[in-house]
């Protein structure tokens, strides 16, 4: 039996390896990117898996980088009769400072300088006041995250994958494609977590790629990005905590 990381592709041959996949320790990394075991899938569900995003991947391959927020499945998704999530109408200020920074990074990398500037000055703000707020409960908020991304692989993604299909949205397809392995990532540093608690983050190094967002923790980045095939230098360090 052979088993594929959903993230970066990576085959685990039970023949080769000689070890049954399901007596693997629950600790067990990709040897690859460092997911999770848990983001293994047997051959068989992993390549249909492989497919629809490689298909995805193939049509967004002539596809303007506006059309990733004005598509027609975004315009249909922003007038759906949907409720706002509760969860986002409160944010700590240290997500909202994440998210700010990333949408500047994302601005800039489409040459938006005027907005690059806007979402990094909201970014300075937040993060001023993360800084002023009170400690959070680590271990809870890794949790909540954890919830989030599952339940963002579990329906989010899908229904978005499905309106940008119905809609011929090429630009939202390479969304999804990209963001469901980026997502998946976090979701298994998340399961590490609830693990291995805070010593997971001491000492550490913590690698971002700056193109796609794929999130490495080891002593060194991968010499090509799992996700968006950039090379290493690529990404960013971020320190963990002082061992």
């Amino acid at each position: 039996m052979r088993y594929v990381c959903s993230i970066c592709g990576y085959v685990y041959d039970e023949e080769v390896e000689e070890t049954p996949f399901a007596e693997l320790p629950e600790t067990w990394t990709c040897p690859l990117c460092g997911a999770a075991k848990s983001a293994f899938e047997p051959e068989r569900a992993a390549a249909s898996t492989d497919a629809g995003a490689t298909a995805a991947g193939a049509s967004s391959a002539v596809t303007s980088p506006a059309d990733a927020s004005s598509g027609p499945a975004m315009a249909a998704a922003a007038s759906a009769d949907t409720p706002l999530d509760h969860d986002l109408t409160e944010l700590p200020a240290g997500v909202l400072a994440a998210i700010c920074s990333n949408l500047a990074r994302g601005c800039e990398k489409q040459y938006l300088a005027e907005e690059s500037a806007l979402f990094g000055e909201l970014a300075t703000y937040f993060t001023a006041r993360a800084a002023a707020e009170p400690g959070t409960d680590d271990a809870r908020a890794i949790s909540e995250l954890a919830d989030h991304f599952q339940r963002d692989l579990d329906t989010g993604y899908p229904a978005l994958r499905s309106a940008a299909e119905g809609a011929t949205d090429r630009g939202t397809l390479r969304i999804c494609t990209w963001g469901e392995k980026v997502t998946r990532t976090l979701a298994s540093l998340a399961e590490r977590y609830r693990r291995e608690g805070p010593a997971m983050l001491d000492g550490a190094r913590i690698w971002v790629c700056s193109v796609c967002g794929f999130t490495f923790v080891g002593e060194r980045p991968p010499a090509l990005c799992p996700v968006c095939k950039v090379p290493d230098w690529k990404f960013d360090e971020i320190r963990g905590r002082a061992a």
